[in-house]
């Protein structure tokens, strides 16, 4: 039998599980400053990723760079999370926090895909035969 597959799932699985509260600790802590960190951490796993031979090592590692470069639009996002009060604010950073409105999104895309929705948004009628 082979394992290379499931031993790649788990480990990805785990590795992302493992950037959720990374993610949440480094924005309450820091805030979005360290994102040139995870762009960092991104670009040197991917590079070590293409220059090991072993399959699982390499993918665990192009695992952890994807993660890391994932962590940067995740930490803009929690930012965002904070802004609507579904994460606690640092007390010791609440002045760079300006609250967001209901109708502003969490996602940065999902604001542009629902705008162009709007302006581009067609209805067919057809008529059913009788």
């Amino acid at each position: 039998m082979f394992f290379t597959g499931l031993i790649i799932a788990i480990s990805t699985f785990l590795i992302i599980g493992l950037f959720h509260p990374i993610v949440i600790k480094t924005e309450y802590y820091f805030g979005t400053r360290p994102w040139w960190l995870f762009l960092i951490g991104g670009i040197i796993c991917i590079i070590l990723s293409l220059m090991i031979e072993d399959a699982i090592l390499s993918s665990i590692v192009g695992v952890f760079g994807a993660s890391f470069l994932w962590s940067i639009g995740e930490l803009i996002a929690q930012k965002k999370r904070v802004q609507k009060g579904w994460f606690p604010v640092n007390p010791k950073r609440k002045d760079e926090y300006e609250p967001l409105h209901e109708s502003d999104s969490v996602c940065p895309v999902s604001h542009a895909k629902s705008s162009k929705i709007n302006e581009n948004r067609t209805y067919i009628h057809r008529e059913d035969s009788k």
